[in-house]
């Protein structure tokens, strides 16, 4: 089983929207939560502040650390199938963060082409990751999953 960790955060701006960015990499165009794989030795909080950087431009600092996410994805539903055999364990630490500087701009031959500001209504409606509502509910901006 290969292993891959990864870091996340959560961005509101002062009127409560989100920033998300959408991801170009996988069997389906998708908005997601901007981030991604730590490099090997990387800090996770390292990781998620050049991870948001890249990918859309602001500069942030963590906040705070909402949790670690984990899941296991089986050989036949991983995006690259041809290149690996065996399943995916994924864990995803999804940060708090704030911007601090910088201003929007889309990354350019990456795993995602745009980033943007939504609504929580408008998350709502977008073709999203189940990343985004696992990230908004620890949070606190979305309600708490039944079940």
């Amino acid at each position: 089983m290969d292993l891959r960790v990864a870091a996340y955060g959560i961005v509101t701006d002062d009127g409560g929207r989100v920033l998300l960015a959408r991801w170009v990499e996988g069997r389906r165009v998708a908005w997601t939560l901007p981030g991604g794989g730590l490099e090997e030795g990387e800090d996770p909080e390292l990781a998620v502040r050049r991870e948001l950087r890249e990918e859309t431009g602001f500069r942030i600092e963590t906040t705070a650390l909402l949790g670690i996410h984990s899941r296991v994805i089986p050989a036949s539903r991983r995006v690259r199938r041809d290149e690996n055999k065996v399943p995916l364990h994924t864990l995803r630490i999804v940060y708090r963060a704030e911007v601090t500087g910088g201003a929007l701009r889309f990354e350019k031959n990456g795993s995602t082409d745009m980033a943007g500001w939504f609504t929580l209504d408008e998350v709502t409606a977008l073709q999203r990751v189940k990343l985004v509502d696992i990230g908004l509910r620890m949070a606190a901006l979305l309600p708490a999953q039944a079940g």
